[in-house]
């Protein structure tokens, strides 16, 4: 019978209630598995042993085998360090610790064969080995013996504890001996042999003890597929559960609202990219389920009005709406459209903001709880308490990365049935992101910008560029456009960013002095009515210039503004630059989006800035953007915690993610419920899976 990987730590020959403590903490290697599942983080060579004469001059891993003839202690500035001669028939080095002298004396032998492994570093004609990882010779050449020697990963706390790699191998060999290397196997027989794949124990054994180069690249890819495979799974099981489980309400009917909107008040032709999107939320309205959609589309593709037409079918078949914005001003914004695209309509639609009087808010709520009210707009306002529906058929959630799972689940339950959720974004995720994050999700993607829209011309500039940018701005001014200057914020250093915004500003003043020019200037340590005056005077084109952080990144519509300049450009996110190149091209006019930099630069910053110049497309910047910075941080802090992966990589690793995904849905599509003989081990790891999370708690 199998061990039970379910046991915890302390119970391993060789870890012990101390230890077990130091890895819960330190790795949260909580179990067996956990530690199974404590993959290498690179190899290195253990076959070859070099002489003292002959160690190489670099700061390599090196291992030799010598004996201790003698300790002493060496004061330092700071406290003493623990040197120990080591010799064989060629010479002496020094081994030397700064930590933990007497645990390490008690320890070692004098005048015993040992192996010492480690980095070496030379002063003078005498090498130094600074805490090495020593085994008795005896030992190592009984212990399992592999080529390629697994580095595992490591924290200072563990090394002074005196956890070293070596022991780290060590306990990991000792669950093997205990398991007698036999572990369950998780992956049905058929889809091994399709796909070529090593069985589990092999794979396990192979990425911890590699016997070559090769049975470890093997081992490698069975990990990393089982893993994905997993997690695809699991989201398409969500997914199919949801549909089956939760009924949503069946919208029948096309009305009314609808066919008086289309017909008669659509400003402009849908995009085919629209229809094709409108037509998918027309089938899951439709449909006896939930609908659960995440709606992703550039800055500027018309989600809006995809929203609204979803929202009038929820209002033909005798239901309310709302839709749920992270910001004040977004909030505000989608307000204002709404109310200017349905002005022709006899439909009530108001808004709800943490500034809203609190008489008007009494009204707002009682308008809404007996229905009289037909849609409403809102921030975190809408979560209250206090909120109650008369029968809420659709929630349309804005920028949803900005709202935690919590608030968005409080949404679910203002309903006895839940209402359908649409989700947009205009951050464009990349493929593989989402396949993984919002997996139990239907996605669909507006991937085509309105007709008339014309391209955002994008240039990079260096400082000492700066005057001439400053007269191409003056020409625009000239022809009745605005512009946007846009300093960077980051959180760490307020004082900092205060001081670059205001010297920017004084010198933009000198620049386009009054009264020929007027600047608004908008900060967040401003009050929100004061912000709101500027963005005002800004909107009704009373300034010509709006001096800014990124508080305008999210929610400023101003047709008018055809220039973005984006100062230190090399101190933003790829995202953001992507998002603050949106917020003008939205006239009929030409834009453009000037990149403000100094002359060093990093490689990464200047991969940013030539993917900006070169592309606009948000989906092409946001793989770049993946590529770049990890898939933590591409989801915000809120989600940060995404994609806690053992092994696989989702940026590297993309097109073995695809596979996975396609194994796992023809898997479910041919056994919906598991329930062949073949398919016994899935449904097993699966239980387990949902049961013990602590194997892949990938998801937020």
């Amino acid at each position: 019978m199998a061990i039970n990987l379910q046991t915890p730590i302390d119970y391993l020959k060789g870890v012990g209630s101390s230890r077990a403590d130091l890895l819960r903490k330190e790795l949260g290697i909580h179990t067996y598995q956990d530690l199974m599942n404590l993959f290498p983080n690179r190899y290195i060579d253990r076959t070859q042993y070099y002489k003292i004469n002959t160690l190489p001059h670099n700061n390599a891993d090196v291992q030799v085998i010598g004996k201790i003839v003698s300790f002493s202690e060496v004061g330092q500035k700071r406290g003493k360090r623990l040197v120990a001669k080591f010799q064989d028939d060629t010479g002496t080095m020094e081994l030397v610790w700064f930590r933990g002298h007497k645990w390490i004396r008690d320890s070692l032998k004098l005048n015993t064969p040992y192996v010492a492994f480690g980095k070496t570093n030379r002063f003078g004609s005498t090498f130094s080995m600074p805490h090495p990882d020593l085994e008795p010779l005896a030992e190592h050449e009984k212990n399992l013996r592999s080529a390629m020697q697994a580095v595992y990963p490591s924290t200072e706390k563990l090394s002074n504890r005196g956890i070293s790699n070596r022991v780290m191998s060590k306990i990991i060999q000792q669950l093997f001996v205990d398991a007698n290397g036999k572990f369950d196997e998780t992956l049905p027989e058929s889809l091994r042999k399709k796909l070529n794949l090593i069985g589990k124990s092999e794979a396990l054994f192979n990425i911890h003890f590699p016997k070559s180069p090769e049975l470890l690249t093997k081992a490698q890819f069975r990990l990393k597929f089982e893993e994905l495979f997993y997690i695809q799974l699991q989201l398409i099981i969500k997914n199919l559960a949801h549909k089956s489980k939760i009924k949503g309400f069946p919208f029948e009917q096309i009305g009314e609202h609808f066919k008086t909107f289309f017909e008669e008040h659509l400003p402009f032709d849908l995009t085919n990219a629209q229809k094709r999107v409108l037509k998918e939320i027309r089938a899951d309205l439709g449909s006896n389920a939930q609908m659960n959609r995440l709606l992703q589309g550039d800055v500027g593709s018309g989600k809006t009005i995809v929203a609204l037409m979803s929202m009038l079918m929820a209002l033909d078949n005798g239901f309310q709406a709302c839709l749920m914005a992270p910001t004040e001003i977004l909030s505000v914004q989608h307000y204002n459209g709404l109310l200017d695209l349905c002005k022709e309509l006899k439909i009530s639609i108001k808004i709800l903001t943490g500034s809203t009087k609190t008489s008007e808010r009494r009204e707002i709520l009682e308008s809404l709880k007996n229905g009289e009210l037909n849609i409403i707009i809102g921030t975190h306002a809408l979560l209250e308490d206090k909120v109650e529906f008369h029968n809420l058929g659709l929630a349309i959630i804005d920028e949803q990365h900005r709202f935690g799972v919590a608030q968005r689940s409080k949404l679910w339950h203002k309903n006895s049935t839940p209402p359908h959720i649409l989700v947009m974004t205009a951050t464009p995720i990349p493929r593989t992101l989402a396949m993984s994050v919002y997996g139990d999700l239907d996605i669909s993607i507006i991937d085509e910008l309105p007709a008339g829209r014309k391209p955002i011309k994008t240039v990079h500039r260096y400082d000492k560029n700066r005057l001439n940018v400053f007269r191409f701005v003056k020409d625009e001014i000239a022809k009745g456009r605005q512009v946007y200057i846009v300093y960077p914020l980051i959180q760490e250093s307020e004082k900092m960013d205060y001081k670059d915004l205001m010297d920017g500003y004084e010198s933009i003043a000198r620049d386009f002095p009054m009264p020929d020019y007027q600047i608004s200037i908008v900060h967040g340590k401003m009050k929100p009515a004061d912000k709101d005056y500027e963005m005002q005077r800004f909107i009704k084109g009373e300034t010509q210039i709006m001096v800014a952080t990124t508080v305008i990144e999210v929610g400023v519509n101003v047709p008018n503004a055809s220039v973005m300049i984006i100062e230190s450009a090399e101190r933003f996110g790829l995202s953001q630059l992507h998002q603050l190149r949106g917020r003008v091209g939205r006239g009929a006019e030409q834009s453009y989006c000037i990149l403000m930099t100094g002359h060093k630069l990093s490689n990464d910053s200047k991969t940013r800035l030539e993917t900006m110049v070169k592309t606009s497309d948000g989906f092409e910047i946001a793989e770049v953007d993946l590529k770049l910075r990890g898939p933590g941080d591409l989801m915000g802090t809120q989600q940060s915690g995404v994609l806690n992966l053992k092994i696989a990589d989702i940026v590297k690793d993309k097109d073995l993610l695809q596979h996975a995904r396609y194994h796992a849905k023809k898997i479910l599509n041919d056994d919906p419920k598991l329930a062949s003989a073949d398919n016994a081990v899935v449904l097993d790891t699966y239980r387990k899976l949902s049961k013990f999370k602590n194997i892949w708690n990938y998801i937020s």
